[in-house]
């Protein structure tokens, strides 16, 4: 393929990654059964194709999407509410970037309203959106956290993750019942230990088994 079509294919005028076509996908597929050792065209095997496509459009919709969206409505009536907010045990499923096998755990997020808080079910679809790419646990960790402070604006946000790859389980070691926890903690969570212990006491981890001062 000449160059400069490649080029313009893979990105479109605004600088933005341009998808290739569904059948360029589903062709892609094919490929990756041959190289495994199979025939795409065997009775068993002949709808995978469109079933893996229509399978990542879901896996990966949060591309799609505008994570600060599902912060737009705020409430300011909160009737003098000062403490913390917590939503724990947010299950996820995401992908790793670097073999593309799941990721499978929870998030746990915290913040300390400044005069408006949001609707619970809004910080779930934000751990969605994130998820819903090909990621490190310690990039998505941050960027839930970092998306909350600047939206929100409030005193302070905590987020911890805790999620098991299988990347390891499945592959590579092999190491079963290993699982990975990050945390990102920002304003008060992380310069003051009281509101810090606070919310790892309100998750149930101990707060000597994290310092607050960044993805882990």
């Amino acid at each position: 393929m000449d160059k400069a079509v490649e080029n313009k294919r893979v990105r479109s005028a605004a600088g933005q990654l341009e998808k290739p076509s569904r059948e360029e996908a589903e062709a892609a597929v094919r490929t990756l059964i041959r190289w495994s050792g199979d025939d795409p065209d065997r009775e068993g095997l002949r709808a995978t194709p469109s079933r893996v496509v229509r399978a990542y459009e879901e896996w990966f919709s949060g591309y799609t999407a505008d994570p600060s969206d599902y912060l737009s409505r705020t409430f300011d009536e909160t009737g003098g509410y000062d403490e913390v907010v917590v939503l724990r045990d947010i299950r996820f499923e995401s992908h790793c970037e670097h073999h593309m096998a799941p990721i499978i755990g929870r998030v746990h997020i915290g913040y300390l309203p400044r005069n408006r808080v949001v609707g619970i079910s809004k910080l779930a679809r934000l751990v969605e959106v994130f998820a819903r790419r090909l990621q490190i646990q310690e990039k998505m960790t941050a960027e839930i956290a970092s998306c909350l402070d600047a939206v929100l604006k409030p005193h302070g946000v905590a987020v911890v993750t805790e999620a098991t790859h299988q990347c390891m389980t499945t592959r590579g070691v092999h190491k079963t019942g290993v699982s990975m926890v990050t945390s990102r903690m920002l304003g008060v969570f992380r310069d003051h230990a009281e509101t810090r212990q606070e919310f790892l006491s309100a998750i149930g981890i101990r707060g000597g088994a994290h310092g607050g001062n960044g993805a882990g």
